[in-house]
């Protein structure tokens, strides 16, 4: 076991600082961005297949004045920029941590990822704003024109989620997942396009065209919301969802000697990258090294946490309450 202990001048006050527990020093932090190069590739390939679509949506929206191929042209727009933020963080994310910045560039993944969450949102905006105004008075569509551009639209979608996923192996990556949803929802407006325009092209409706944009809109703000709601909780310091603090708790009390678990904080440096810190007070004259031995096997083998560091003190110890 590789530990760097301190003393600070109080009896029994052991700090341990455990990262490989029993192997050599593993600075990769778990197997979270272990598929970085295929991270990248995939959502290199979903960057150039979108961007080339936005230009095509965008230019055929103009053509057949349609709302729902500009709308879905303007928020490929949101997602070309995403997924170049989000490549940007991942290529960040995998530099060294330094002196300054102890914790590597990991949070940049889900700043990245909370940018994208909140464009959602104002792409969705936009195209309801746009689709109200033309309820009142909607224009005659190209439906025909139309209907082919979201047919292509929807095809490079797929083909960009699919190579997203196969080459990405990073499901449980926040960054990897807000870019997924960008091209899935890219993919609704796609559909909605063409929903849109088989009804205009089988009735002449094209009050069709705003209100599909609005229901687009809404799945894109359903989608959006759980980005931004899981980015926010990881920047809050939130325990991670996979993680319960009072199950780590109430473990920990199951060793013997443990008296009291307290200060214990569990929170996530990015997704899939997850941090514990603690204090337990243990009876005296107990082996603290022993203790603290058991405490780390037990947190990684039943939590999956696996950067750790517990303060191991007894009744010798005294330190004034935390402020959290």
């Amino acid at each position: 076991m590789n530990q760097h202990l301190h003393d600070h001048g109080h009896t029994g006050h052991t700090e341990s600082h455990d990262h490989s527990h029993g192997h050599p020093h593993d600075h990769s932090h778990g197997h979270a961005h272990s598929h970085a190069p295929a991270d990248r590739k995939g959502l290199l390939t979903a960057l150039i297949i979108t961007g080339g679509i936005m230009i095509l949506e965008f230019f055929g929206g103009l053509i057949t004045n349609s709302l729902a191929l500009l709308s879905d042209s303007g928020h490929m727009l949101s997602d070309t920029a995403s997924l170049a933020l989000s490549l940007v963080a991942m290529i960040f994310a995998v530099r060294p941590a330094s002196a300054k910045n102890t914790y590597g560039f990991y949070r940049f993944e889900i700043m990245a990822a909370l940018f994208n969450g909140i464009t959602l949102f104002v792409i969705a905006g936009f195209i309801m704003w746009e689709a109200f105004k033309r309820i009142g008075s909607p224009p005659e569509v190209a439906s025909g024109t139309m209907m082919i551009i979201a047919a292509v639209g929807l095809l490079a979608n797929l083909v960009s989620a699919w190579s997203l996923m196969r080459k990405s192996k990073g499901h449980e990556n926040i960054n990897i997942r807000s870019a997924y949803l960008h091209i899935v929802s890219d993919a609704l407006g796609s559909v909605g396009a063409l929903l849109a325009g088989l009804i205009m092209s089988l009735f002449s409706w094209y009050l069709a065209d705003p209100i599909i944009s609005v229901v687009v809109a809404l799945l894109i703000l359903r989608s959006a919301w759980g980005v931004v709601k899981q980015a926010f909780h990881i920047l809050m310091e939130g325990a991670p969802d996979s993680v319960n603090t009072d199950a780590v708790r109430a473990a920990l009390l199951t060793l013997d000697g443990v008296i009291e678990v307290h200060d214990l904080h569990i929170w996530s440096i990015t997704s899939g990258l997850n941090t514990l810190s603690g204090h337990l007070l243990i009876e005296e004259h107990r082996s603290h090294q022993d203790i603290l031995q058991q405490a780390v096997r037990l947190i990684e083998q039943e939590f999956s946490i696996r950067h750790i560091t517990l303060q191991v003190e007894n009744s010798a110890m005294q330190h004034g309450d935390l402020p959290v």
